[in-house]
């Protein structure tokens, strides 16, 4: 129940994580000049960045690490506010919680996306940040959010822990707002198990952003500068051996992406004249990841139906990916005084429960993705997949 990355490890995985196992050297830092460090985790930053176009990326150990360390140099102490979307995952309101900061909960637009126009009513004097989340590899609609950061003095934190390989308006995602956190778990469009990407363009932020993931220190080129610290840090992060896997998996990107796009097309195509069956907005058509294929349906019922006999369920059950469905999460903002009632946010309790993910590339029961197909479905798979939805959506209508 991967996703589209792990459907593909093969020989290259092995290369790379042999060269190091077989050099004795899995620490990530280390002299470019010594032979038996193979500076995985440094390439792979450097491949990264190239690949995204940003001018810094810092590896770190999880995607939930590189939310941290943005919240952190956007300066989010107790009781700032950061405005978060209502469908994302845990992680993004769970670092904001841990920096004492408030999360803020915006409906969602058709897209699934975080609503630009829901946005400037949560807005207050205790705003600080807007964390966009491109949730299920859409990028939202950065022109209206950026527009409204940039009147409003908020600092952007791209979660696209969900949409490595996305863009938009031929941009890569994370480079729109200050910083962009990417993730390597495997249900992600790469995997290395786990583990993560932090990218920014800006100076201050590269340095510091280094220097949490390391107690502090500063990068010199492969290695770290024994230095006065500028900031303090944690251990976040990655060893030679997950740099090692990302790495090779960062170079069938391109190729894996391209893969889904076409596949969803083909998906998509094929169950579009069903009746009453709409589909989510994608605000870049060219840009999206293709990892799922989001499916709305008239009625909260049909679409209960449907989900039924295809043995999934509609988004609305979809776990810590909806913020109703996070207990501890609830608990916390009933605390602080935050809305977190369906009540709160019809409209995506709306959207949610009228609609079904199908997969294309990342196969996840907790995702709502347990009917579709992969990145390696044949094409007569793929119609197959089609075909058995069409007569569930006959059955129904």
């Amino acid at each position: 129940m991967p996703g589209p990355g792990a459907y593909w490890i093969g020989e290259e995985e092995k290369r790379e994580v042999m060269d190091v196992l077989e050099s004795g050297y899995p620490f990530r830092y280390g002299d470019l000049s010594d032979s038996k460090y193979k500076q995985k985790v440094y390439t792979f930053e450097r491949e990264f960045a190239a690949y995204t176009e940003a001018k810094y990326c810092v590896a770190t150990n999880s995607g939930t690490s590189t939310l941290l360390i943005s919240l952190k140099a956007a300066d989010i102490q107790h009781g700032d506010e950061v405005i978060v979307p209502t469908y994302g995952f845990i992680a993004s309101y769970g670092a904001v919680i841990f920096l004492g900061g408030a999360p803020v909960l915006a409906e969602i637009d058709e897209s699934l996306c975080m609503d630009p126009q829901d946005i400037e009513k949560r807005i207050t004097p205790k705003t600080k940040a807007i964390m966009p989340v491109h949730v299920l590899g859409n990028p939202c609609d950065m022109d209206a959010i950026l527009e409204i950061a940039q009147k409003k003095g908020l600092a952007v934190i791209e979660d696209c822990c969900q949409a490595c390989g996305g863009t938009y308006r031929g941009k890569h995602v994370g480079n729109f707002g200050d910083f962009g956190g990417f993730s390597l778990n495997v249900f992600k469009t790469i995997t290395s198990g786990d583990g993560g990407m932090l990218i920014t363009n800006k100076d201050e932020y590269g340095e510091f952003a280094f220097g949490m993931t390391d107690q502090g220190y500063k990068r010199k080129e492969a290695s770290v500068q024994i230095a006065p610290p500028s900031n303090l840090g944690f251990n976040f992060r990655m060893n030679e051996l997950t740099g090692a896997f990302a790495l090779a998996q960062l170079r069938k990107l391109p190729r894996i992406v391209s893969t889904l796009r076409r596949k969803k097309k083909l998906f998509k195509d094929a169950i579009a004249d069903c009746p009453g069956v709409s589909f989510r907005t994608i605000h870049d058509p060219n840009g999206e990841c293709a990892t799922v294929l989001n499916v709305r349906f008239e009625t909260r019922e049909r679409a209960a139906q449907v989900a039924e006999k295809l043995k999934t369920v509609t988004v609305d059950h979809t776990g810590w990916h909806v913020y109703f469905n996070m207990d501890h999460l609830l608990r916390h903002l009933q605390s602080i005084g935050q809305p977190c009632s369906h009540a709160d946010f019809p409209r995506t309790e709306d959207l949610l429960k009228r609609s079904i993910n199908l997969s294309v590339g990342v196969v996840d029961p907790g995702l709502g993705t347990a009917f579709g197909i992969n990145i390696n479905s044949t094409e007569e798979e793929i119609e197959a997949a089609a075909a058995r939805f069409r007569q569930v959506c006959e059955s129904t209508a």
